[in-house]
Parts: structure tokens; C-alpha cells; sequence
């Protein structure tokens, strides 16, 4: 009786051998911990914050309330991700803007640095409520009229657009946008209402003469 319920067992127990031995194959040839992070449920690739500059988890939150120049500007050269952190790319959006222009915090936040790196002036803000590290917002070349640590709202102008350290053909504002090191596209702090829309227009009033 003994041998015939060990024979009858015996299936049973192969059965779970050969399942504890695929759990452990499955175990050692599946892709690393990083690696799964790193890829869609459908395969495709998703952007891991830090690994590169202009590496973007989508986690950006549309809180800019002005474009840094008060109206909608010409954008000379937008955001453009290198393929590796020493690639080509462009780290931040060139927008049109004439000498003197005053140049706004476009969200609430902090006055993390006011001074002059390379010779030209760079102002960088804080942004409040954002995390941490919090983003943060560089405009340069600009000639600060306000100091680190100064607490600014949205709109407020915190410089001008000085002459000179411009890397554009024509002046410009270098706008660039960081977590930490990681480089943002700037683009994405403006809700699609700001982004959008284009400078103010008088429409003419029904029954008036035109000019």
C-alpha cells in the first residue's frame, strides 16, 4: 500500500520541481530592477529623471501664471534633449527680446541667485510648492534688479535684458528650466491657455470708424 501512494505521488512531486526550477530561471533571467523602471508597459522607452540632462518624467507642473517677457514672444530656438549628459542639445528655449526689456518671474518663488557667471548676468528663481529638489528657473543675459533670497510673485520683474553674453544671432532671453541638474523643458510650466495664446489685439467696435 506504501509503494503505491509513493507511486502516486510522484507526479505531484515532479510537478512542483519543475515549477520551483522555472521561478528560478524566470528569477535570473529577467532584466535588472532599473531596467523595468525605465520602460512602458508597451515597451517603450520613458525618460528616468537625473539620467540625463533634458531627461523629463513628464512631472513638471504647468504653474506659470507670464511668459518671462509679460507677452508672448518669438521663440528663437526651443528646447532640444542631448541623446547623453556631454551631447549637443540646446538646454532651455531662446526667446526674442530687445535690449532693456523687463524680464518677470513667471511663477511664485524664491531668489536663489542674482549675479554674473562668465561675464553676463543670470537671475535664478526658486520655484515655490515644487518639490524636492525644487525646480528652478534661469533667465540670462539679464541685469538683476533683485537679490538672492528675495521672495518674488508671478509677474513680478526681477531684471532687464542687458546688451551683451547672448548666444543668439539677435538679443534674447535664455530661458532654461532645472530639477536639481536635470534639464526641463521650460515650455511645460505654462498651461495651454499662456502657451498658446498670442499678444493682445484691439478688436474694432461695431459701428465705429476705423483709424
Amino acid at each position: 500500500m506504501a509503494d503505491e501512494r509513493g507511486r502516486e505521488g510522484w507526479p505531484r512531486r515532479c510537478v512542483r520541481l519543475l515549477l520551483v526550477v522555472a521561478v528560478t530561471v524566470a528569477a535570473l533571467l529577467a532584466p535588472p530592477a532599473s531596467r523595468l523602471f525605465a520602460a512602458g508597459a508597451a515597451g517603450s522607452p520613458v525618460a528616468v529623471v537625473g539620467a540625463l540632462p533634458g531627461a523629463d518624467d513628464g512631472a513638471v507642473p504647468a504653474i506659470g501664471r507670464t511668459w518671462p517677457l509679460g507677452v508672448r514672444p518669438r521663440v528663437l530656438r526651443g528646447w532640444e534633449p542631448p541623446a547623453s549628459v556631454y551631447g549637443p542639445g540646446h538646454r532651455g528655449v531662446d526667446l526674442a527680446a530687445a535690449t532693456g526689456t523687463p524680464v518677470r518671474a513667471v511663477a511664485d518663488g524664491r531668489v536663489s541667485f542674482a549675479g554674473r557667471v562668465a561675464g553676463k548676468g543670470v537671475v535664478s528663481v526658486e520655484l515655490a510648492g515644487t518639490g524636492d529638489p525644487p525646480l528652478r528657473t534661469t533667465y540670462e543675459p539679464v541685469r538683476a534688479s533683485v537679490e538672492e533670497g528675495a521672495e518674488v510673485r508671478a509677474g513680478e520683474v526681477i531684471g532687464t535684458v542687458e546688451a551683451g553674453g547672448s548666444h543668439c544671432t539677435a538679443p534674447c532671453v535664455h530661458w532654461g528650466l532645472l530639477r536639481g541638474e536635470t534639464y526641463l523643458d521650460p515650455l511645460s510650466l505654462l498651461p495651454p491657455w499662456l502657451l498658446h495664446r498670442g499678444p493682445s489685439r484691439l478688436l474694432p467696435v461695431l459701428g465705429a470708424p476705423l483709424p
